[in-house]
């Protein structure tokens, strides 16, 4: 009828637990994120929820004609012994908190506890107008699937999807270029020649664009047989503790340390200081990302680095 609206066809919880073989309650556990589901069924159920394009009640509305609103955030929960991913996903929940109360949004958050958890990501995508998911939440065949429904954006990644029909919007730092800079600063302007990267996980994009900085900036460097070591730690404060503390036990320390993270730097700092050596005097070291803790960091006093001079050369 003109002048209204016509809602699209939608599948329902039923059709997806028919397809699935399973009860509709047992759909409801697994989209809700119960972890009490065997992992055969699971994937049944996902499945069909991807084959049938169902999206719980809420996102599949025309958003023309009705709106919740509500924006969702999804991020791992990078759970560590120092609790510290906390200090970065701190920053990115105050500013889309600050951005959605602009435009008249609250914000629903949720942080998974497993690794590809699509049933979080389409539990909350049911409840909003729009997404944001930070990289390696849920896959990206799910993310692509409920971006069909509503408006989804990629944080921290440098693609928004494999195929070109279901292009995600997506939002990255300047990775490489920043990891470069700050490189090319430590060698150029500085004149550090034994600079090394402590890197993030292997698996992350991030990381690997920083470290594709880093060498870039160091390729004259390698060139002249300079050594350029490369560690990968978890982006946590104390897996930067650990790696320095496996490269002051290995008795020469480099000039300089460049840090995929904050997190990383705070841990390598405080490792290097209990090893009697000042930062930056015996060693320089650089963060990434300007999370707000880093502000109240100060380096370690001159008086500790005549400890441990004999055991611990820096280049």
């Amino acid at each position: 009828m003109k002048g209204f609206l016509r809602v699209r066809d939608k599948p329902s919880v039923y059709e997806v637990a028919r397809l699935a073989g399973v009860s509709t309650a047992t759909v409801s556990r697994v989209l809700a994120g119960y972890e009490r589901v065997l992992p055969r069924t699971r994937d049944k159920v996902l499945t069909a929820v991807t084959e049938l394009g169902y999206v719980p009640s809420g996102a599949a509305r025309d958003l023309a004609a009705q709106r919740t609103g509500v924006l969702g955030l999804c991020f791992p929960d990078l759970e560590t012994e120092d609790g510290d991913a906390a200090y970065w996903y701190d920053e990115v929940i105050r500013g889309m908190e600050r951005a959605a109360r602009r435009s008249g949004y609250a914000v629903l958050i949720a942080a998974s506890h497993h690794r590809d958890d699509s049933g979080l990501v389409l539990s909350i995508a049911g409840r909003c107008d729009g997404l944001v998911v930070l990289a390696r939440t849920a896959p990206l065949a799910m993310i692509e699937h409920v971006a069909t429904r509503i408006p989804v954006v990629l944080l921290a990644t440098g693609k928004g999807g494999d195929r070109p029909d279901r292009a995600i919007d997506h939002l990255a730092v300047a990775n490489e270029t920043g990891a470069y800079k700050v490189t090319a600063h430590l060698a150029g302007l500085h004149g550090y020649t034994g600079i090394s990267f402590i890197a993030g996980p292997p698996d992350s994009p991030d990381s690997a664009r920083r470290l594709d900085g880093f060498r870039r900036a160091t390729a004259g460097l390698a060139s002249e047989g300079q050594s350029l070591a490369v560690y990968h730690s978890d982006f946590t404060t104390g897996g930067g503790r650990r790696v320095a503390e496996r490269i002051i036990a290995a008795g020469r320390v480099p000039r300089a340390l460049v840090c995929a993270n904050d997190q990383t730097a705070i841990g390598v700092m405080a490792a290097l200081q209990e090893a009697g050596l000042s930062v930056p005097g015996d060693v320089a070291v650089t963060g990434f990302d300007g999370i707000r803790l880093g502000r109240h960091l100060r380096p370690s006093s001159p008086r500790w680095s005549s400890r441990w001079r004999r055991s611990v050369t820096p280049r």
